[in-house]
């Protein structure tokens, strides 16, 4: 489970790179770029939250719960910005906010997931 997770993350990151870019050049002013940068610094928390499971620093099933429910956030996030950029709509009303509340809960998943290992 943790290796498919982080073959995620790392899929995540080369979007990331790919939008950043994409932002920079490609089509500024789109909010590409902060698509990028969003997957790209979950791609990353992503990674050191299944390495903070692996190693027992996280308690395994909130941990996973998290990584989970931040990969859904920053998808919805980054997604709907990606599909206003190219497609000229959006994924659904409010997909990128609804994202960030995601990713806001996931980050605050992954703090419980902390505490509760520490007992």
């Amino acid at each position: 489970m943790l290796q498919a997770l982080i073959g995620i993350a790392a899929l995540f990151g080369c979007a990331g790179i790919v939008f950043a870019a994409a932002g920079a050049h490609a089509k500024p002013g789109t909010g590409l770029d902060s698509a990028g940068h969003m997957l790209l610094f979950h791609a990353s928390a992503v990674m050191a939250a299944c390495a903070g499971i692996a190693s027992g620093l996280i308690s395994r099933p909130l941990g996973l719960a998290a990584v989970i429910v931040l990969l859904v956030g920053v998808a919805l996030f980054s997604g709907d910005l990606a599909l206003r950029a190219y497609a000229g709509h959006r994924l659904f009303p409010m997909a990128a906010p609804t994202g960030g509340m995601v990713m806001i809960g996931g980050w605050a998943l992954l703090a419980v997931s902390a505490f509760v290992a520490m007992r």
